[in-house]
């Protein structure tokens, strides 16, 4: 039995959060109430203080997820892992692991599914005859590049596939392991069918470890930067999320440190609060800025229209009031005194796609 997930636990090193809140689908609630007796040694009152990661293996039976969504600029994604072991306490990806009927919260950072026949997927996929090309965004919901895809290499069997079949891709990611797959996306870059876009929310170290406690440290994520734009790549950098009064003074840094690293575009969201995030969110900022923590929330709240979340497509990436919009100046002007772009500088190209062979496609049994 999990502890009361409406309790509010002990920050756990490395870990973003250390509740498993329950999710959105549970059927039932439970209360932890204090019955005047003191609590065993043995008793499920607290977290250990090294909470173990768990991958689970999955053989997928599909893995192009289709984008309806009119505010991202791409068709089709691939996320080879469910779960995220960076633990970013914002992260919008949270309540998907409700569908799993696991925690969105500590669950969703220890508890991760790994889609190890990814690759397999893909060139059964792209093979169909009625596959159309579209760039593949790799990292739109949790990291490829996540720690344990230095053990599994799914992300970079994927990349293999595409690079195989000359298909562009961009990546979205917040770790310096993408550098391990150069090899294969400085030549797709050459013909104009890679994009990288690394997320860096903060230039303070401290902050960084208490927000996305897995992930690279800043001045990593920077050094990739770098290097991605010294081998060609086109790289952008994501200020993402933009957290008021939090790592929102920090917005012109951010963008000056990613002009010097080499970044050719800029991007930002302000941080969303769906589903589960929200009270996971709230009680990370009474744990880590609790002098902060209402101001915060209240500003949030005036980007959404008064509420803590607006999903509309409209505003759910910016917000919207006179907050939004002076963010939306701030990163407009710094974007203009460093030369950079809001855009990717690069169209990627689909015409060179070569399809998979027939074999990819298992055979239809014959009739007779």
């Amino acid at each position: 039995m999990h502890p009361d997930d409406r309790q509010v636990a002990s920050p756990v090193k490395g870990r973003g959060t250390a509740t498993r809140i329950l999710h959105r689908f549970h059927r039932e609630d439970r209360e932890r109430v204090d019955d005047g007796w003191p609590a065993d040694a043995g008793e499920d009152g607290g977290q250990d203080a090294a909470v173990r990661t768990q991958v689970t293996h999955e053989q997928a039976k599909t893995i192009l997820s289709r984008n309806d969504s009119p505010d991202l600029p791409f068709t089709w994604s691939i996320n080879p892992y469910r779960g995220c072991e960076h633990g970013c306490i914002y992260c919008y990806a949270r309540p998907t692991h409700s569908y799993l009927n696991l925690s969105p919260g500590l669950d969703f950072e220890t508890r991760l599914v790994a889609k190890v026949n990814a690759a397999d997927c893909l060139r059964r996929e792209l093979a169909k005859a009625s596959y159309e090309p579209s760039a593949i965004n790799l990292g739109s919901a949790t990291d490829c590049y996540q720690p344990v895809e230095r053990e599994l290499g799914i992300t970079r069997s994927v990349l293999q596939v595409l690079t195989d079949c000359e298909h562009p891709f961009s990546i979205v990611t917040k770790s310096s392991g993408v550098e391990r797959d150069l090899d294969l996306i400085v030549p797709a870059a050459g013909r104009q069918q890679a994009l990288v876009l690394v997320s860096i929310t903060t230039l303070d170290p401290a902050l960084c470890r208490k927000l996305e406690p897995r992930a690279a440290a800043p001045h990593r994520r920077l050094l990739t930067v770098k290097r991605l734009a010294e081998a060609g790549v086109p790289v952008g950098v994501n200020v993402a999320p933009i957290i008021p009064f939090l790592n929102e003074p920090e917005i012109e840094q951010v963008i000056a440190a990613a002009a010097e690293a080499g970044a050719a575009s800029i991007h930002y969201t302000v941080v969303r609060l769906p589903w589960e995030v929200n009270p996971l969110f709230q009680e990370w900022l009474e744990h880590h800025v609790p002098e902060r923590a209402a101001r915060i929330m209240a500003r949030i709240r005036d980007m959404r229209g008064g509420k803590d979340y607006d999903a509309d497509f409209a505003h759910r990436m910016r917000g919207h009031g006179l907050w939004a919009e002076l963010i939306a100046q701030r990163v407009n002007k710094a974007v203009a005194r460093h030369g950079l772009s809001r855009r990717p500088l690069v169209v990627l190209d689909t015409s060179r796609f070569k399809r998979p062979g027939a074999e990819a496609v298992p055979r239809q049994g014959s009739l007779f």
